[in-house]
């Protein structure tokens, strides 16, 4: 009898454990093989455009330069908003920024999954050679770099283009 009781616990258990999954959250990535993983061309449109929003707003950075025409060529809205904020401040500062980042971007969400229109990038920068300089007395003494986390939602334009729509930076040392 206790053999059943035993057995009879168990399964119960399996059962109960069985019932508590609910599949991937919302937007997520589902494992590899699944035929619902968005398409390359969409992940590989999405990570360019966020690379290259990164390249243009590090060489508007070398004069500080808000009203670059590289920067909306990859950015739009929130993120559009916050790189020309970033330089303008720097400009009135008298700072330039120097070098580049080193990113590592990964694709963490797609919505929809199979035919995206928005892609969440996830990425663990390192901004160690991007560092910000006084244009006059070289490099500013709270110019810390290091690596750090960076969330960023990439969308797909009505012609067809991505262009990064809002980011977030975290801490050095996030990642």
């Amino acid at each position: 009898m206790k053999k059943t009781n035993t057995l009879l616990v168990l399964g119960s258990a399996v059962v109960l454990l069985g019932s508590c999954d609910r599949g991937p959250a919302p937007g997520a990535l589902p494992p590899s093989g699944s035929s619902a993983i968005p398409t390359t061309s969409a992940r590989d449109s999405a990570v360019s455009a966020y690379r290259a929003m990164w390249n243009g707003f590090a060489e508007a950075g070398n004069t500080s330069d808000p009203t670059s025409p590289v920067l909306a060529q990859h950015a739009s809205g929130a993120a559009l908003e916050k790189l020309r904020r970033s330089l303008q401040s720097d400009r009135e500062k008298g700072v330039v920024t120097k070098g580049k980042p080193v990113l590592d971007p990964k694709v963490s969400e797609a919505d929809p999954v199979g035919d995206p229109k928005k892609i969440t990038i996830t990425d663990c920068g390192d901004s160690t050679n991007w560092l910000k300089y006084g244009k006059d007395n070289g490099l500013r003494a709270d110019a810390a770099g290091g690596r750090r986390l960076i969330k960023a939602s990439v969308d797909k334009q009505s012609d067809g283009s991505w262009k990064v729509s809002d980011y977030a930076v975290h801490e050095i040392g996030s990642c």
